[in-house]
C-alpha cells in the first residue's frame, strides 16, 4: 500500500474520470438527470479530499517511484486545495448550461487537476514538463469551450498560443539544465547549480521565463485579462485561482530544491519584478468598467504579493506564500462565482450590472463585500491575514521597501474594490424597479458561495492552526 499513497488522490481522480466518461451516456438519456454530473463530480472530488486526509498524509518526506515524485508537506499541501478549488468549481460549472449539459467539461476539470496535483510533487524534469502539460491542454479547451462565443474562442485560441510559447520557453530551459548536467532529477541538478554561474544564470532566466507565465507574472501577464473575459466565468475563476496556485507550487521548490544559490543572487531581479507585478495589475485596474477584466488585473497584482513570499527566501516565506495561496483561492473562487451569477442573470459583466444588488438580492451582495474586500486585504478576512505575513516575512529578510510597495499597492488596490461595491451598495438601476429584478441564485451555487463565504471568515479569526498547516509543509523544503 505505501507505494500507492505518494500518488493516491491522482489515482482517485484518475478512476473519477473513468467514471464521468461510464456514467454519462446514461444520464444524456434523461434531461431531468443532467444536474447529477455535477453533483456527482464535486462529490466524487471532496471524497478524494477526505481520503487522502484520512489514509495518504506523508510523514517524512521522500523520493519515490525512481526520484520522479517527492511525498512531502509541500506538495499534499497544495493537492488538498487543488481538489477543494475543482469541488467548488465544479458546482458553479453546474449554473452554467453549456458547461452543466456536457460531461466533457467536467472531465476536462478532473484531468487538469490531477495535472495540477503531479506539479505540486514532480521532483523531476520529465515529470514536471509532462505535469504542466496535462494541467494547461484541458484548461486551454475549457476556455474556450463555448463555441458559439466567439470571444470565448479568441480566450482559447490565444491562451493555447501564448501557453505554446511559455511551455517551449520552459522545455528549452530544461533540456539545457539536461545537457550540461546529465540530470533530470530536481534534487540530483541542485548539486550542479550550487554556484553561481553563466549556465546556472541562463536556465534560471528561461525556467523563470515559463513559471511567469503561468502565474502571470510581468511581463508575462499580458494574456490574462482577454482570456479571463472570454473563457467560462467558472472556468476564469479556476484558472485564477488552482492554476496560478499549481504554478507557484513548481516555483517554490524549484528555487529552494535547484537554484538556492541562484535565488541569492538574482533576489534583486525577483523583488523588481514581484513590484512591477504588483503595479502594473493595480494601476491597470483602475481603469476597468468591466469585472471580469478588473479581476484580471487583480489576479496579475496578486501574483506579485505572492512574489514578495519567494524573494523572502526564508521559511517564514514560504509559509507565507502557501498561505498566501491559500486565502487567495477561497477568495477569488467567490468573487468569480458572484460574477458568474450576476453575469448568468444580467447577460453583463460592466460594473452598472451590478447596481442595486444589494437589494436584488442582500446574501449575494454580502458575499460580494466579503470577496472584495478580503482581495484589499482588510481585517477580519483572510486575506489581511495573508498579506500581513507575506509583508512580515519581507521585513525579517531585510527587504523593507518590498514590503513598503507591497502596502502601498494594497492601498490602491482597495480604491477599485471598493469602486465596485458603490455600485452594489450605492447605486440604483435606471428606470427599473429593482423588486422586479431580482438575482436568483440555484441550490449548488449557494452552497458554494455560502462554504466559500465562511472558509475566508474562519480563517481570517482561527487562522493560527491553518498557517501552522502552512508552516509544516513549507519546512519539507528546507
Amino acid at each position: 500500500m505505501n507505494f500507492v499513497l505518494p500518488i493516491f488522490p491522482e489515482i482517485l481522480l484518475l478512476a473519477l474520470g473513468v467514471l464521468i466518461l461510464i456514467l454519462d451516456p446514461f444520464v444524456k438519456r434523461d434531461e431531468a438527470r443532467r444536474p447529477f454530473l455535477g453533483w456527482f463530480t464535486a462529490a466524487g472530488l471532496l471524497v478524494a479530499l477526505t481520503l487522502s486526509l484520512l489514509l495518504a498524509r506523508p510523514a517524512e518526506p521522500a523520493l519515490v517511484y525512481g526520484g520522479m515524485i517527492r511525498f512531502d508537506g509541500l506538495g499534499f499541501l497544495f493537492k488538498m486545495f487543488f481538489l477543494f478549488a475543482a469541488a467548488v468549481t465544479a458546482l458553479f460549472f453546474m449554473d452554467e448550461e453549456k458547461l452543466a449539459r456536457r460531461a466533457e467539461a467536467y472531465l476536462l476539470l478532473v484531468a487538469a487537476t490531477l495535472g495540477m496535483s503531479l506539479m505540486a510533487s514532480a521532483a523531476d524534469l520529465v515529470m514536471l514538463y509532462l505535469s504542466i502539460e496535462t494541467a494547461s491542454i484541458p484548461l486551454y479547451v475549457l476556455a474556450g469551450f463555448m463555441k458559439e462565443d466567439d470571444k470565448s474562442i479568441e480566450a482559447g485560441f490565444k491562451y493555447m498560443l501564448f501557453g505554446a510559447m511559455a511551455s517551449a520557453v520552459l522545455l528549452y530551459g530544461f533540456s539545457l539544465a539536461y545537457g550540461f548536467t546529465g540530470e533530470t532529477g530536481l534534487y540530483a541538478l541542485a548539486l550542479h547549480f550550487g554556484d553561481f554561474n553563466l549556465l546556472a544564470a541562463g536556465v534560471t532566466f528561461l525556467v523563470l521565463a515559463g513559471l511567469a507565465f503561468k502565474v502571470s507574472a510581468f511581463p508575462f501577464h499580458f494574456w490574462a485579462p482577454d482570456v479571463y473575459q472570454g473563457a467560462p466565468t467558472p472556468v476564469a475563476g479556476f484558472l485564477s485561482t488552482a492554476s496560478k496556485a499549481a504554478g507557484f507550487a513548481v516555483l517554490m521548490r524549484l528555487f529552494t530544491a535547484v537554484f538556492p544559490a541562484v535565488n541569492a543572487d538574482w533576489s534583486l531581479i525577483l523583488a523588481i519584478l514581484a513590484t512591477l507585478t504588483m503595479t502594473v495589475g493595480n494601476l491597470i485596474a483602475l481603469a476597468q468598467k468591466n469585472v471580469k477584466r478588473l479581476l484580471a488585473y487583480s489576479s496579475i497584482s496578486h501574483a506579485g504579493y505572492a512574489l514578495i513570499g519567494v524573494v523572502a527566501f526564508s521559511q517564514l516565506g514560504m509559509t507565507s506564500v502557501a498561505f498566501y495561496l491559500i486565502a487567495y483561492v477561497l477568495t477569488n473562487l467567490l468573487a468569480f462565482g458572484v460574477v458568474a451569477i450576476v453575469g448568468r442573470v444580467t447577460g453583463s459583466d460592466e460594473f452598472s450590472a451590478y447596481n442595486g444588488l444589494s437589494r436584488r438580492n442582500a446574501p449575494l451582495a454580502l458575499a460580494m463585500l466579503v470577496a472584495f474586500l478580503s482581495l484589499a486585504g482588510m481585517p477580519p478576512f483572510v486575506g489581511f491575514i495573508a498579506k500581513f505575513y507575506v509583508f512580515l516575512a519581507a521585513v525579517n529578510s531585510n527587504w523593507v521597501w518590498l514590503a513598503f510597495v507591497g502596502v502601498l499597492n494594497s492601498i490602491v488596490g482597495l480604491y477599485y474594490y471598493l469602486n465596485v461595491l458603490k455600485y452594489v451598495y450605492l447605486f440604483r438601476m435606471e428606470g427599473e424597479d429593482e423588486e422586479k429584478h431580482p438575482v436568483p441564485v440555484s441550490r449548488p451555487v449557494a452552497a458554494a458561495v455560502v462554504v466559500l463565504a465562511v472558509g475566508i471568515l474562519l480563517l481570517g479569526t482561527l487562522f493560527g492552526p491553518w498557517f501552522g498547516f502552512a508552516e509544516q509543509a513549507a519546512a519539507t523544503l528546507f
